[in-house]
């Protein structure tokens, strides 16, 4: 039994991982290299530097910080421009079913995620309001797989990360939670993901109930 619940974004929420493949690769174009379905994969949980320096060691790239920063602010502009058209349409299977659930049952939510856009994307599908604490890019000095964003979600809920389960759809972020104490749910292949409670293709597949405050997982 849980009585909070911290949400990843992408992949979790809405898939963006096709914005940011638009946007990266947009950006690899520009400087003479290409970058591929499979290595954006890679960049899962993964926060916007490390992203850039990655797929600049892919291309055999090298700039400096200062270049570096520049690049990354180009590339949001482009992410941004894509992600200000999304709309409730793009909320994945049943994740609006399951906050009205836990809202109604008095369950806490708060949102653990790498992006800095995560306020921008979570008012374009009309989710912001149901986010007791949003824990973000622009809140951590630490990405995943350290637990520092899941740490402060519970702290922000007032909780203990043993009672806070944490929904994910990435290696590095079910790394992070198990790191930080709390249990996790995952959402894509059980064979990638080592979830401790259960894993599912989409949230369509969890069994749960909620009941005085507590979310309860069914048939682990």
């Amino acid at each position: 039994m849980y009585r909070g619940v911290l949400f990843d974004l992408d992949g979790v929420i809405v898939d963006t991982a096709g914005y940011h493949f638009e946007a990266w690769k947009r950006l690899a174009n520009s400087l003479g290299t290409d970058f591929t379905t499979e290595q954006n994969e890679q960049l899962k949980g993964v926060g916007r530097v490390e992203s850039l320096q990655m797929i600049l060691k892919w291309g055999e790239i090298v700039k400096t910080e200062e270049e570096q920063a520049s690049l990354c602010i180009i590339k949001n502009d482009w992410y941004l421009d894509l992600i200000t058209h999304m709309n409730e349409s793009e909320i994945l299977p049943d994740v609006k079913k399951m906050l009205d659930n836990l809202k109604d049952n008095n369950v806490h939510i708060a949102l653990g995620s790498a992006s800095k856009n995560a306020v921008t994307i979570l008012k374009a599908v009309g989710l912001i309001d149901y986010f007791e604490a949003i824990i973000d890019g622009t809140k951590t000095t630490r990405s995943k797989p350290d637990p520092q964003t899941f740490e402060l979600g519970a702290e922000a809920l007032g909780l203990d990360p043993s009672e806070c389960v944490v929904i994910e759809d990435s290696i590095k972020g079910i790394k992070a939670a198990k790191l930080g104490g709390f249990d996790t749910i995952g959402i894509g292949n059980p064979i990638n993901l080592n979830a401790s409670v259960v894993t599912v293709a989409d949230l369509t597949e969890l069994s749960y109930t909620c009941d005085d405050g507590k979310l309860i997982i069914l048939d682990k």
